[in-house]
């Protein structure tokens, strides 16, 4: 009756190839199922948790902050497209002793990129400023600053004229892309810092980047609500992608030639398939959707002002769960308002994931079966 037309509403078709695809992994989760009993193998070495505590830090005021979750453990990522791992059983938080804070920007710190490598961090700030650190706890040395210059000053100094948003690397580490409030998008050279090219056609404030993994092709999105397509290696603009009705506030791309975008005001996440020149539309949040990320090639998750997480996955139009008031509520001025989600991240290809928010901690996650449920599994207090 009814409520099966609404269900097929809510489904998007899907492609004999993506058919094929999921019954593949329907078979796969099956085979998961049958050995769920037995602790799930993880990737010698592995250190769970290793990227999203970095990313999730990313909004941390004044120093980017970085967390291991086991003593002794290297921080190799599961390979971008590989089997969906299991990790939360082996996740601990972190020691506070060895949480190291690395101090070098004048402002408050907006974005952070890890190199493929795990071996650097390229951190920015409102201040203008880039830095490049080494990776490893002893040292925290920084490797490279390019300051912030005056505004109007970018075609004689070496860096931004205003507030950095936004960066992505390259998943082979060979550039490095910063936007800022200024609507420009900067190329650098990973290895030394040198600034190699700078993308204008933004007409307002760049709020997120991403590089296609295995490419050069970038995806940028801004305050006016534009997602732009461009190809690095050749200098050169692609295509300019419309849809969104409210500033676009994060962008997240993994292999396949297609980005997801937040809308913010607008209600809705996207998905841009740019051979197809088409887009999905999905919305549950009620509030302003702030962050998105990509968990695998099928699902993602996205934070909002009102609190709320939400998991989804690309086939449904709706949230396969939705975690109102994940970080609790504050007492604002005798109100109880909802802490807001700043910042999300996923570890790929696992059941991990991170949020930030003003509340002083950042919440680490398992995602259940199928995508349809979010266990908290601990906060790390970071004041």
């Amino acid at each position: 009756g009814r409520r099966c037309r609404e269900a097929a509403e809510d489904e998007v078709e899907e492609t004999p190839q993506e058919k094929k695809l999921r019954l593949a992994k329907q078979y796969l989760e099956e085979l998961r199922q049958l050995g769920k009993s037995r602790p799930a193998p993880v990737p010698r070495g592995a250190a769970p948790g290793a990227e999203p505590d970095t990313q999730a830090l990313s909004r941390r005021r004044g120093g980017a902050s970085r967390g291991g979750t086991r003593a002794g453990g290297s921080h190799r990522r599961p390979a971008e497209g590989g089997p969906h791992i299991l990790l939360f059983l082996q996740v601990q938080p972190p020691d506070p002793a060895r949480i190291r804070v690395l101090r070098g920007h004048q402002l408050p710190v907006t974005c952070l990129a890890i190199s493929p490598d795990d071996r650097f961090i390229f951190s920015a700030s409102k201040d203008g400023s880039l830095i490049k650190c080494k990776w490893e706890v002893d040292s925290g040395k920084r490797l490279c600053v390019v300051p912030g210059g005056k505004k109007g000053t970018e075609e004689r100094h070496m860096g931004h004229a205003s507030q950095v948003l936004c960066m992505a690397i390259s998943s082979d580490g060979k550039y490095l892309a910063t936007g800022d409030r200024n609507k420009l998008i900067m190329i650098w050279d990973a290895a030394t810092c040198k600034r190699l090219h700078i993308f204008t056609g933004h007409r307002d404030a760049v709020s997120g980047l991403s590089f296609r993994k295995g490419t050069h092709q970038l995806y940028s999105a801004s305050h006016d609500r534009c997602v732009k397509v461009w190809d690095v290696a050749e200098n050169a603009y692609v295509e300019t992608l419309l849809g969104h009705q409210d500033i676009i506030t994060g962008l997240d791309s993994l292999s396949r030639e297609c980005c997801v975008t937040a809308g913010g005001r607008d209600g809705t996440v996207r998905l841009w398939k740019i051979p197809e020149e088409s887009q999905l539309v999905f919305s549950g949040h009620q509030g302003s959707i702030d962050c998105i990320q990509l968990i695998n090639e099928e699902h993602m998750v996205s934070g909002a002002d009102d609190g709320s997480l939400a998991l989804w996955g690309l086939t449904k139009k709706k949230p396969l769960v939705l975690a109102r008031q994940a970080h609790g509520e504050q007492d604002a001025q005798h109100l109880q308002q909802p802490y807001w989600i700043s910042a999300v991240a996923a570890l790929r290809n696992s059941d991990l994931l991170a949020t930030g928010s003003h509340s002083g901690s950042v919440k680490l996650w398992k995602c259940g079966e199928g995508f349809r449920k979010l266990e908290h599994l601990f906060s790390i207090p970071l004041v």
